[in-house]
């Protein structure tokens, strides 16, 4: 009995460890080894290639503030107009800019059949500083001449309510010369934690790829960056050729990514000439980039580049228009497969009802109902379990002392037989439970949807904290009284920690998104009215089989 109460208590713990790694990554760092210590040194030493200081050129759409510098043609900086900021709602969100305390860019570059820039050496310029959308695009043209006789016009082309930017280099070759000429396109960032991260708020952030010869949504951590940079290897394992797909970061809410493979248009890695290319840099920054083989472009010729850079919130309705998979961006991890479904159906009741706080409280409904035979059979065993205590706390009186924990554990088992109890029913069907809980705590946090939405008159965000904690001091209200219901643990200290586990999920709680927590609170409260129903029943049924031996009785006397 012992082994088997020490083993169920090893897979129990292995389970709530899996469930707290997959909740709060956050609360397990990974130690660091060695190898990244020295790429940390390593890097302190490498003094910084500056990015230069940037001439900016402005673009203002009806949903970005972009800044672009007129003399290397990056897209230094994109402000969001449509979302405010983590950290302060009176600011706009700001996803790209060109130093502390963020460095995140999108470069684009012509290069030669080598892979060298072309444009190193030469400065772009433009008609004007500032640009405003007042049709349906707006176009920003950054022009450059080459020693060797290219004549190059780099344009960006943004659109009226979109977050896709086309950039188009247009290359004359005025020499006598045939040359050849490729692109390399990359999203340039530092690894510093996204505005609003923290303990509670953390998903990732790094480089991503997809392309459809992987089949394979793939992240590269920026520490496995760091091993290789250290070794001066490039072993981090992700897919280098592509025929098409996508690469770029992402964050809580927000990726950029370069294109490969637009929706409806032409696939720039149709004949396998792309290579995908994640690094650190010897700045401390990191890329992820694609680059486009070189071809001829003829003396007195010209040639046309072209791809899209997107970069905005990871709107799912928005995300499928753009390529395959990239939905993907929207980083579920191992519960994409509960998760993925769930967000269809939030959307979908969200279509109907039109309010994203409701249609938390619906989805609610919904799982429940799928779940209710599970719950059911686990609540049934745990007012069995409840019904039991005091004959339980009466075999401990009876066997008080350590050398009788032989005849304890006999006579536990005994009555667990005589009342047809299984020690475990309770917790099984909740285990088989835990990753549509785990997907459904996913889907909600990884919600952008869910950003500036409102649900009832204090909830005008449900995608930041409550601000008047009501609904975590509720969800704690919701714990504590399921303490009550569930069967007390025969251990002392159990119960102590039962008592305080309330207390330390809401502190929790008091950080989490309010749609997170609406979801909880709602689900508590129905728990709470299922069990409520199965232990009355129990109790019901628990005085009739009384008043059944009580009746007996009697009868048995007379014929003595």
């Amino acid at each position: 009995m012992d082994f088997k109460r020490m083993l169920t208590a090893m897979v129990i713990s292995m389970l709530l460890m899996i469930g707290l790694q997959a909740f709060f990554p956050s609360l397990f760092p990974q130690p660091q080894n060695a190898q990244q210590q020295a790429a940390q040194q390593q890097a302190a030493q490498v003094a910084a290639a500056p990015l230069g200081t940037t001439v900016p050129i402005t673009v203002d759409t009806d949903t970005v503030h972009a800044v672009i510098d007129e003399k290397s043609g990056d897209l230094r900086g994109l402000t969001l107009n449509q979302y405010d900021a983590t950290n302060d709602v009176s600011k706009k969100f700001v996803l790209f800019a060109d130093g502390k305390p963020l460095t995140y860019i999108a470069q684009s570059q012509l290069v030669d059949a080598n892979g060298n820039d072309v444009l190193a050496n030469t400065t772009f310029s433009a008609a004007q500083k500032a640009y405003t959308l007042n049709g349906d695009n707006v176009e920003v043209k950054l022009s450059a001449q080459t020693n060797n006789g290219l004549q190059v016009d780099k344009v960006y082309t943004f659109s009226k309510g979109s977050y896709l930017v086309n950039v188009r280099f247009d290359v004359k070759n005025t020499s006598e010369q045939p040359v050849k000429l490729g692109t390399a396109y990359k999203i340039v960032r530092d690894k510093s934690a996204p505005e609003g991260e923290g303990w509670f708020m953390r998903s990732y952030n790094g480089p991503v790829v997809y392309t459809p010869d992987a089949k394979e949504f793939q992240k590269v951590e920026y520490g496995d960056l760091d091993d290789d940079f250290a070794s001066g290897k490039d072993s981090v394992e992700y897919q280098r050729k592509a025929t098409g797909g996508y690469v770029g970061m992402i964050q809580h809410y927000f990726v950029s990514s370069w294109i490969m493979q637009p929706a409806n248009s032409e696939n720039l890695c149709a004949n396998n000439a792309c290579t995908i290319d994640i690094k650190r840099r010897a700045d401390n920054l990191y890329h992820a980039g694609v680059n486009m083989a070189a071809v001829d472009v003829p003396a007195n010729g010209s040639k046309t580049f072209t791809a899209n850079l997107f970069a905005g919130p990871q709107v799912t309705s928005t995300l499928k228009t753009i390529t395959p998979e990239f939905e993907l961006t929207k980083d579920y991890g191992r519960v994409h497969i509960f998760a993925s479904p769930l967000f269809a159906l939030l959307n979908w009741l969200h279509s109907v009802i039109g309010n994203w706080g409701w249609a938390i409280v619906f989805l609610t409904l919904i799982v429940k109902a799928i779940l209710y035979p599970l719950n059911q059979k686990a609540y049934r065993s745990m007012a069995k379990m409840r019904a039991v205590a005091p004959k339980l706390e009466a075999l401990k009186k009876k066997f008080p002392n350590p050398e009788d924990r032989m005849a304890l554990q006999a006579g536990m088992m005994q009555l667990y037989r005589d009342e047809k109890i299984n020690p475990l029913g309770g917790c099984l069907p909740m285990l088989l439970q835990m990753p549509i809980f785990i997907g459904l705590y996913w889907m909600i946090f990884l919600s952008v949807e869910l950003r500036q939405a409102p649900w009832l008159g204090w909830i005008s965000d449900l995608s930041r904290p409550d601000p008047f904690y009501i609904l975590p001091l509720i969800m704690a209200g919701t714990m504590w009284f399921q303490t009550k219901l569930s069967p007390p643990p025969s251990d002392p200290a159990q119960a102590q920690m039962m008592k305080i586990m309330p207390l330390m999920f809401s502190i929790m709680f008091f950080f989490f998104p309010a749609g997170l927590v609406l979801y909880y609170v709602v689900n508590n409260l129905l728990t709470i009215v299922q069990q409520w129903l199965v232990n009355k029943e129990a109790d019901k049924e628990a005085e009739q089989a009384k008043v059944v031996v009580l009746d007996k009785e009697p009868k048995e006397k007379k014929k003595k």
